[in-house]
């Protein structure tokens, strides 16, 4: 009973729980026993991307082009599992799938998805997603990359920051300011004019590539600009999207913070019982169940809502704002249970734990979708100040 308190196993229908069992297994054998020595290298192995591509988990979301054509509240549920493992992993997935080929699936050309879809969802070709900037952040409309007409080529000018998967992708969808709005484009990395730095001395989200990118000159032919949009919405619906996946994958880490501190708890034995027979050790085990149960039954929810056609942004914004922050919850409370073992790698409690600053950050800061929810229920903007 205290795996799934609320049996939210009764939700899901046997194909949904065979995909969930599928990437859990992956997530034990592939992921789960060399995670915290990628995580203290700061390295991820890029080459397991072929592997989520043979089991459908790139772009899974999407149909045709070599995608698995799956239902939304089944790409959460993979996100979840990934995510159990580490952040790294799901935001890996995330990128690929959600950023990096949803926009050439959602805006694209037909031939752009001819030729980029089959081979990103097997793994064969990685993307990034470049919008933010190092002073464009939270406000991506205020950003500085320029793309201009030279001919029948785009020439890109300007940098892009905290870049996941920058160093190793093959391509990047770069979003620039052209004098017709903002337009996506699809930039091979070996173009010249394009570098990406690797950033290090990070403290979380190690087992993740994150990059600065630079560019300076770099020409592309028409063909590879994105044709179906040239507003913030490209870029913004790319952003939902991936926050969804966050919503989901973020229980997971919550969950295997949960059953590490609930393990330990039954285990570690203080002045001659378990901590766990302890009441103060109890409320926090509780207050981590009852968070990791209500979390996930409102991923699924929305999920369900996604899958209707019914999901709006704001209310991806309700499921990002609140499992994470209530998932950084769980990881401090957990810490606290395992005391100073709670610091160790041995145990994925302190590594989900700073994983989830980032998350907390990333896709939207927490302060951007509290506004976002303020001007939802009260039809007032607040992002900016009052003017003077």
């Amino acid at each position: 009973m205290s795996q799934d308190f609320l049996d939210l196993d009764a939700l899901l229908s046997d194909e949904e729980k065979l995909l969930r069992q599928t990437v859990r297994q992956f997530t034990e054998e592939r992921i789960l026993p060399e995670v915290a020595e990628w995580w203290e290298q700061g390295t991820f192995p890029h080459e397991i991307a072929r592997d989520m591509g043979k089991l459908g988990l790139l772009g899974m979301h999407l149909e045709g082009y070599g995608c698995a054509g799956t239902s939304a509240t089944a790409y959460g549920l993979a996100c979840l599992e990934l995510e159990a493992g580490d952040s790294g992993t799901r935001s890996f997935v995330s990128v690929q799938g959600s950023l990096a080929m949803f926009p050439i699936w959602k805006f694209g050309s037909e031939e752009q998805k001819q030729d980029w879809l089959p081979r990103m969802a097997a793994g064969e070709v990685i993307g990034c997603f470049g919008l933010t900037e190092p002073d464009s952040g939270s406000d991506p409309s205020s950003m500085r990359t320029t793309a201009r007409r030279d001919g029948s080529d785009w020439i890109l000018d300007g940098t892009k920051m905290w870049i996941t998967n920058g160093n190793v992708a093959d391509l990047a969808i770069i979003w620039a300011r052209t004098e017709g709005g903002i337009r996506g484009f699809i930039v091979p990395t070996d173009s010249p004019g394009f570098t990406a730095n690797e950033i290090h001395h990070k403290a979380s989200l190690r087992a993740s590539i994150t990059s600065e990118l630079v560019l300076e000159g770099v020409r592309v032919p028409d063909e590879f600009a994105l044709p179906g949009v040239s507003s913030m919405r490209g870029p913004l619906s790319c952003l939902s999207e991936a926050r969804f996946g966050i919503l989901f994958g973020v229980m997971g880490a919550a969950r295997a913070c949960y059953e590490a501190s609930l393990t330990y708890a039954k285990e570690r034995e203080q002045f001659g019982a378990p901590i766990a027979s302890f009441q103060l050790t109890q409320q926090k085990l509780v207050d981590m169940m009852v968070i990791v149960n209500r979390g996930t039954l409102l991923a699924m929810h929305l999920g369900r809502m996604k899958d209707d056609g019914r999901l709006s942004p704001e209310q991806v914004s309700f499921g990002k704002l609140d499992n994470v922050r209530n998932a950084l919850e769980v990881a401090r409370s957990a810490r606290s249970v395992l005391g100073a073992n709670g610091i160790t790698l041995e145990y994925p409690v302190i590594r989900h734990m700073t994983n989830l600053e980032t998350v907390y950050t990333y896709e939207g800061t927490n302060e951007i979708h509290t506004l976002i929810l303020g001007q939802a229920i009260t039809g007032i903007p607040a992002f900016k100040p009052p003017s003077t």
